[in-house]
């Protein structure tokens, strides 16, 4: 990556966050997570609410971002993904920090708050969905299903694609959910795209894996709905 000289006036802010970390610590959201196996090197409990109102309090800037994710507490990760400058991010950071994830947490902050804002976005998703890593594939589902969400004017045409990749990725038992969620995403985004994902789920149907047909049932009886329809009609 870059190397990008340190000034102090990053590096006070950075002091300051981490102040503002510890005050806020809540030692039973921290025991609440371990229980649901959220695992960090440090974590102090601060709520996504509470980082969003530290976040606030700061001028995004690229440099106090990197610093922030070099300390690899989970707050200052997510803070990191909060405060990024989304045009200052390069391919060579995007590639180093979604490869380096330890929490499906962590991927979708990520995604929420930086990566789907980059101009690498879709390009990433596409190249996650086919990592080896189980993170890096989460990540690249996610973040398609984010871009399906936060892109509604986007040409169809850039999520057409991410379907000559998904059907490995849908006979993985461990990806099951975010691929669920993320797929009706984006066969919400349009009725095109509604239509296409349809029959993709239809073909997912014909693949010799019981855990790609439940999926596809799964998908099918969302996507086919009358309430999903009825999005279309009124969008008309």
């Amino acid at each position: 990556m870059d190397i990008i000289i340190d000034d102090p006036i990053r590096e006070q802010e950075f002091r300051q966050i981490l102040t503002k970390i510890r005050l806020a610590k809540n030692g039973e959201t921290v025991d609440q997570m371990k229980k649901h196996g959220l695992v960090y090197k440090m974590n102090w409990g601060v709520s996504i609410i509470q980082l969003r109102e530290i976040a606030s309090q700061f001028d995004p800037n690229h440099l106090l971002a990197l610093k922030l994710w070099n300390k690899q507490w989970r707050e200052t990760m997510i803070l990191a993904a909060m405060l990024d400058v989304p045009k200052e991010v390069t391919e060579e950071q995007m590639d180093y920090w979604t490869k380096s994830l330890e929490t499906a947490e962590i991927a979708e902050a990520l995604n929420t708050y930086l990566w789907a804002k980059t101009k690498f976005a879709f390009i990433k998703a596409l190249e996650w969905c086919r990592g080896k890593k189980h993170l890096v594939r989460f990540t690249g589902l996610h973040l398609m299903g984010r871009l399906a969400l936060t892109e509604k004017s986007a040409m169809d045409e850039f999520f057409e694609p991410f379907f000559d990749i998904l059907s490995p990725l849908a006979k993985d038992p461990n990806l099951k959910q975010i691929f669920y969620r993320s797929f009706i995403l984006l066969g919400t985004k349009s009725k095109t795209m509604n239509e296409r994902a349809i029959l993709f789920a239809e073909g997912l149907k014909e693949i010799d894996s019981e855990e790609s047909g439940v999926l596809a049932e799964m998908i099918l009886s969302e996507l086919k709905s009358e309430y999903v329809q009825d999005l279309f009609v009124k969008n008309t």
